[in-house]
């Protein structure tokens, strides 16, 4: 092989940083905003004790989330009624921006010790930043609910607490 060769793929390369470009340059100018934007309205609109985070981590990689922050005061008389009952914060729906510029998108559950990692995540997708809409968004914060009331109410008996 010559060195000739390698023409071609030197090109595909240029043109894989350059598709990695544009994806940052869309999350940052539209997605992230649009994130940012859609969730706070859903978090205005119903108050049930989440917030938006907007995450920067791992070098150039950045995240927004929905989270449940804090208990909704709504429900407070109804924990009242049980003492012992102990609201437990930290599930996540998450949009991380990958190294390649695409966007993963997964629920994280609360962190109980008990509970091996593997089974406190559950993975949506990873999508073009281009894909990412406001439909897709409440889509995807209507999933979320879903997943925490199945884990709030799980219907098998494999969750902590039972053995």
């Amino acid at each position: 092989m010559k060195i000739e060769h390698l023409q071609e793929r030197v090109l595909d390369y240029k043109t894989s940083i350059e598709t990695v470009v544009e994806k940052k340059i869309q999350w940052s100018k539209v997605t992230k905003p649009l994130l940012l934007k859609t969730l706070k309205t859903i978090v205005k609109k119903y108050a049930i004790g989440w917030k938006v985070q907007e995450l920067n981590w791992i070098h150039n990689n950045e995240a927004v989330n929905i989270t449940f922050d804090s208990f909704p005061e709504a429900l407070i008389d109804c924990t009242n009624r049980i003492p012992a009952y102990q609201f437990i914060s930290g599930a996540a729906l998450v949009y991380s921006q990958t190294y390649s510029g695409d966007v993963f998108i997964f629920v994280l559950f609360p962190d109980i010790n008990e509970i091996n990692y593997e089974d406190n995540i559950v993975e949506f997708v990873t999508l073009n930043p281009l894909e990412i809409s406001e439909k897709l968004i409440v889509e995807n914060v209507d999933q979320f609910l879903k997943e925490m009331i199945k884990w709030e109410l799980p219907s098998k008996k494999t969750k902590l607490g039972y053995s």
